[in-house]
């Protein structure tokens, strides 16, 4: 399955380009945001999308986001030279849907909105305006996996087009869900850090980290067995469940391991084909503690491992999915835009702009509640 066109809307901006740009400068996108703390005077460092969009698109930046993230991958596919088939579905991943308007609808009007309003409110509705728009005619649905829904979208397309259910996928994860109360409560939950900057609090497999900064996103892909120059081919993944905690990993590590290898197995590779780790590597030390020995445990010591979280902040619904268009765009380029190492850390830890090796990146991706995710992703052939 070839990723044939990329959007994104994300705190650096409203386009996949400026994503890029803000990446290579080793720079986070988070900055101090006073409408995300509880009382005055607060101290709020999030990776915050801006206003911006279409206000056609809808009243919110959810809705705005998500039409602009597929819209760039719809006309950055065709530029590269995709056609759509008969059959384009539609993929939406989301966790917290529309957070500003259902705030508002609760806390501003009372619970009084017009009918049309209401609808706005309705997780089928941007995907349906967006299907119109398009005259798209393949399924459309919705994808929810916590953290890992990015690659249970990307997994679930390939299972559509292996399949033979569509022609090809348009799929947007979006995350756009930070509000005053969402981030305190994970700020509670010990997890999230509000009160330093980006690289004093995130740093993902290095002393010193103490959790992630949150982050906002929207991120599109076209992807298809037809794309004749794609920036990566997807080659397989899996998923699996601990069934263990509400949102601890399991510390033996058997299902997150299993969730590897069958991955690999999946794609028909060896894991010495991998060159790169993408982790999901949100700097707690639970995740990275298991990535980094699922990494020693399964990979050779030149495998590479890298974190763009310290720079995207967590995305939460849609973090895998900005990921993995990292890596794509890496792909295309020849460079992983890690960010800057600045601790002692694992010596496998890429550190700042690295020149891209030819072989394969593994992404993977652990999602709250025990959600295990892991693609595998290849260079164009």
């Amino acid at each position: 399955m070839g990723i044939c066109g990329i959007g994104v809307v994300s705190a650096y901006g409203w386009n996949r380009r400026s994503l890029w740009e803000g990446l290579m400068s080793g720079k986070p996108a988070a900055s101090i945001v006073p409408e995300l703390g509880r009382f005055p005077g607060d101290t709020v460092w999030a990776a915050y999308v801006a206003q911006g969009g279409d206000p056609v698109d809808g009243p919110s930046r959810f809705a705005r986001a998500m039409r602009a993230a597929a819209r760039e991958a719809i006309e950055d596919a065709g530029a590269r030279g995709w056609r759509p088939g008969r059959r384009v579905g539609l993929l939406h991943a989301v966790v917290l849907g529309e957070v500003d308007l259902w705030r508002d609808f609760y806390v501003t009007r009372g619970g009084h909105l017009p009918v049309h309003d209401y609808l706005a409110l309705m997780p089928s509705t941007p995907m349906s305006t967006f299907m119109q728009e398009y005259g798209f005619h393949g399924p459309a649905m919705n994808v929810s996996a916590m953290c890992a829904s990015g690659n249970a979208g990307l997994i679930t397309a390939k299972a559509w087009l292996d399949a033979g259910i569509v022609d090809d996928v348009v799929f947007v994860a979006t995350d756009l869900s930070l509000t005053p109360e969402n981030v305190s409560h994970f700020v509670r939950l010990g997890v999230a850090i509000v009160d330093a900057e980006p690289l004093d609090a995130c740093r993902p497999f290095q002393q010193g980290s103490r959790g992630f900064v949150m982050g906002e996103a929207s991120v599109a892909f076209v992807l298809s067995r037809d794309a004749t120059n794609p920036y990566a081919l997807t080659l397989g993944g899996a998923m699996s469940h601990d069934a263990y905690h509400v949102t601890s990993i399991d510390p033996r590590l058997d299902q997150v391991t299993a969730c590897f290898t069958d991955a690999l197995d999946n794609a028909g590779v060896s894991a010495a084909d991998v060159r790169y780790l993408n982790a999901h590597g949100p700097g707690t030390a639970q995740c990275d503690t298991a990535e980094a020995a699922v990494l020693e445990q399964l990979f050779s010591p030149e495998t590479g491992i890298y974190s763009v979280k310290p720079l995207t902040g967590h995305c939460q619904g849609a973090a895998s999915a900005i990921e993995v268009a990292v890596t794509a765009m890496g792909y295309d380029t020849a460079m992983i835009p890690a960010p800057p190492v600045v601790a002692p850390g694992h010596p496998s830890l890429l550190d700042g702009p690295t020149r891209m090796r030819d072989g394969l990146t593994i992404k993977s991706s652990l999602g709250m509640g025990g959600h295990n995710s892991v693609v595998v992703l290849a260079p164009p052939a």
